[in-house]
């Protein structure tokens, strides 16, 4: 049996001074039950725990290891930035490279560096209110865009995984400029411009889907929404945080080229670090402060380590390193598939290049957030636990995606699919146990 002491003592240490024992909810294992895993250092495709459990990383701190952990060209990068002094408070030289090679990658002409996917998410949603003079924004149930009041509304990600259909503390008129559709719904877009198209600042959308799990737009979806924004004077916005440098070199924009007015960046761009950008046409960036009346600030944007991080990254991002890691995607989905189809299990396995995520459900695809909540959460609890005690560490969620980095070999996948059997089988067992 798997030992989880150490963790356990931890988790309860941690409960008596941070709310949950977590700092992001998704972590406290609430949804899939059992001690969550505390860390004690990882390397290449590995987590280890402090009970001393290696395990194979499918999380990769939900994105951005797309090297594998403590890659060390980032970590010589890390501590040569760190020798050097932690934060300015001023301009540096390292925040023009790290922009410079988003940029060369991604279609923007400038980016603003900021801290978190949510403040990448909250400053674009106020530069397009302030761009347009309009104050209401369209997004999509089930696409998480990071915890600003006003994208609380109908967010998968932490709330889908919780059950919580919006949250306290956020108010009514906070969310009332909010228009949440369906999504792939093309009706529902038409609908809603027609009756406020007048007032729609801007429409957001996950460039890619992937807080209600993978849910990849339909086909010419995503031109279609840039089409009737545009349409009705509005912007639109894609929000490639997850999916950004993670799919391919230039982000989910390499595999359907829909150029958005404006955009956001995370997780991958900070190479592990707090790190995240918006932007877009300069003639819409030139509209922040310094230069003109829409306000963003931030004392540790462009962190001098974060973008050293970033750009060695980056830089080290080749197409070689996405052909490896789709191979290996291609590999492990196929023998996820193969599994549970031998032991019966209903599923749909969906993709984003190579992020992808397992539904268990009896539905033919998963096109929407109503679909993806319909699920059978509880047949993947067991599947979960039954990788996790054979040495395979996935997201703790049904509403997640599955990644997989550039250190994940051989070995890394004969053991994730080595599991996968049992685990078939404690998820078709669960399922029957319910019926």
């Amino acid at each position: 049996m798997t030992m989880t002491s150490r963790s356990a003592a931890m988790f309860d240490a941690a409960k008596r001074v941070i709310p949950g024992g977590v700092n992001s909810p998704v972590r406290a294992f609430n949804s899939v039950g059992g001690t969550p895993r505390f860390i004690a250092e990882a390397h290449g495709p590995y987590l280890v725990d402090v009970d001393g459990n290696e395990l194979v990383d499918l999380v990769c701190s939900w994105g951005p290891m797309l090297l594998g952990h403590a890659h060390p060209q980032v970590i010589e990068a890390v501590t040569t930035a760190a020798a050097r002094g932690t934060s300015y408070g001023a301009p540096t030289q390292a925040e023009t490279e790290l922009v410079e090679t988003i940029i060369e990658r991604a279609p923007a002409e400038q980016l603003r560096l900021v801290n978190s996917g949510t403040e990448a998410t909250m400053s674009v949603l106020r530069l397009a209110r302030g761009v347009t003079g309009r104050d209401k924004i369209v997004k999509f149930a089930g696409c998480y865009h990071g915890h600003a009041d006003s994208l609380l509304a109908s967010a998968g990600s932490g709330l889908a995984t919780l059950g919580i259909p919006g949250t306290p503390g956020v108010t009514a008129g906070t969310t009332a400029d909010t228009i949440v559709l369906p999504y792939n719904d093309r009706e529902a877009v038409t609908a809603a411009f027609a009756e406020h198209g007048a007032d729609i600042a801007a429409l957001i959308t996950e460039a890619s889907p992937g807080n209600m799990g993978v849910v990849p737009p339909a086909e010419g979806f995503n031109a279609f929404l840039a089409a009737t924004a545009h349409e009705h004077g509005a912007l639109f916005v894609s929000d490639e945080v997850m999916t950004g440098f993670r799919v391919t070199r230039s982000g989910y924009y390499g595999i359907d080229k829909v150029e958005p007015d404006l955009v956001t960046f995370g997780k991958v761009m900070g190479g592990g670090f707090p790190c995240a950008a918006f932007g877009g046409r300069a003639e819409y960036m030139a509209q922040l402060a310094p230069l003109g009346g829409v306000y963003q600030a931030g004392t540790l944007s462009g962190n001098p380590i974060a973008a050293a991080a970033g750009t060695t990254t980056l830089k080290l991002a080749t197409e070689e390193v996405y052909a490896g890691i789709d191979k290996r995607a291609g590999e492990l989905s196929s023998a996820v598939t193969e599994a549970l189809s031998a032991a019966g299990v209903p599923h749909v396995l969906q993709h984003a290049g190579n992020m992808f995520s397992v539904f268990f459900t009896d539905a033919p695809a998963v096109p929407d957030y109503a679909t993806a909540a319909a699920q059978d959460t509880t047949a993947y609890a067991a599947f979960f636990h039954a990788m996790l005690d054979a040495g395979v560490y996935l997201p703790p969620s049904a509403f997640e995606v599955w990644f997989l980095s550039a250190a994940h070999d051989d070995a890394a996948i004969d053991k994730v699919i080595s599991a996968l059997p049992a685990a078939a089988r404690a998820a078709a067992q669960s399922r029957s146990s319910q019926a």
